[in-house]
């Protein structure tokens, strides 16, 4: 049986701007908002002790009214986000309980991870006090400025991030910390840790896990789910 000691705070506090004006947080996926989804995902996971969701100020009551209706059980928190993902991050952690040993941070834009592979990366995480979901890239990638190819890195060395990204509270912490004294916002939380010397490891998962960005996403994950 899996040890209880991780929280994981759900981001889930953008802006939705490439969404056509649909919260893509809400947006349904066969009769679940995609929020709710990907609280489920973490209501299984044996080791998750508690859920904390940042969200806008003006969503918290329906983030609490979703996790009510979908029977959300581990949510102990609802908080309004900061400017940056980073703020919204910290936001969360404020109220992370204090016995806690792992700190997961999520997407709330992915809602098909499945509890098996959260499972999996809190246990990597554990061993080498970092650790991330991440696919190999299919495509070959360009680098590119002003409109230029300078470079073609080799694609068997590429990996597309994921989250959940889990890590050992201390080691989170003092990268947040690091992170304020150096007045550095970070848009990932693995290079929040990397900044002060922590190799994360990479944890294999699948190509279902995606993030929901476009209105395009959203009939994607429809067609995941076999609607």
């Amino acid at each position: 049986m899996a040890a209880l000691d991780t929280s994981v705070i759900i981001v889930a506090a953008g802006s939705s701007s490439r969404m056509n004006g649909e919260n893509k947080q809400f947006a349904d996926l066969g009769g679940i908002p995609v929020l709710g989804r990907t609280m489920l995902a973490f209501e299984h996971c044996e080791s998750i002790i508690e859920i904390i969701v940042v969200t806008k100020e003006e969503d918290i009551n329906t983030v609490n009214d979703v996790a009510q209706k979908n029977g959300i059980t581990k949510l102990s928190h609802v908080v309004a986000g900061g400017n940056t993902r980073q703020e919204s991050v910290i936001c969360g952690l404020n109220v992370v309980l204090k016995d806690t040993k792992m700190i997961a941070v999520h997407d709330g834009a992915r809602p098909l991870v499945s509890y098996t592979l959260i499972e999996k990366t809190i246990a990597d995480a554990r061993i080498f006090g970092g650790a991330t979901l991440g696919v190999p890239v299919k495509d070959t990638i360009k680098v590119v400025n002003d409109g230029l190819i300078i470079d073609t890195p080799h694609r068997k060395t590429l990996y597309a991030v994921q989250t959940p990204q889990v890590f050992k509270k201390k080691i989170y912490f003092e990268g947040i910390n690091f992170a304020k004294e150096h007045d550095l916002d970070f848009t990932d939380d693995c290079q929040l840790v990397e900044s002060i010397g922590v190799k994360v490891y990479l944890t294999v998962g699948d190509y279902r896990n995606i993030k929901i960005t476009t209105p395009e996403d959203i009939l994607i994950a429809r067609a995941l789910l076999g609607e």
